[in-house]
């Protein structure tokens, strides 16, 4: 599977990220200070989400110092949906019932094994089939597409 994974620091968690998937065969495109840049969150996060949005990667995996800003960045990607996942029984549930395509990791509270189980999780399980999943998908799709203003998303 070819993986995009981004941090706007050098740090242990993302270091291990990519060391863990490479050792597992995955492709591995690195974007950020991982790969020698010096983009922040904003900017990393969007070109990780980017790189799954437009199929040249299947998944993604982005980290800052809370996880939140790299979520939040990714996500106004179109065709991007990241989900901050602090355990690996969420990241299963972000790829079964929403579908997630980009995980995002926290770096102040992910220790290196448990990024490892998040990840793991993240990667193995598939999309959701039921159909709950598939109609609750569509509408996210459907709210991305239309670009509403606040006041409208509910209707």
């Amino acid at each position: 599977m070819r993986i995009a994974v981004g941090s706007d620091e050098v740090a242990p968690l993302g270091e291990d990220v990519i060391a863990h998937l490479t050792g597992l065969g995955h492709e591995v495109a690195v974007v950020g200070p991982l790969a020698g840049g010096d983009q922040e969150w904003a900017e990393v996060s969007a070109a990780v989400a980017a790189l799954v949005a437009s199929g040249e990667a299947e998944r993604g995996v982005v980290l800052c110092w809370s996880g939140t800003g790299a979520s939040i960045a990714a996500n106004k990607v179109a065709g991007a949906r990241a989900a901050l996942c602090g355990d690996a029984e969420t990241a299963r549930m972000a790829r079964r019932y929403n579908h997630a395509n980009v995980l995002a990791l926290s770096m102040r509270s992910t220790s290196v094994p448990l990024g490892r189980e998040i990840v793991a999780a993240f990667l193995e399980e598939p999309d959701g089939r039921d159909d709950f999943d598939l109609r609750n998908v569509a509408r996210v799709r459907d709210l991305e597409a239309r670009g509403l203003p606040a006041e409208q998303a509910g209707e």
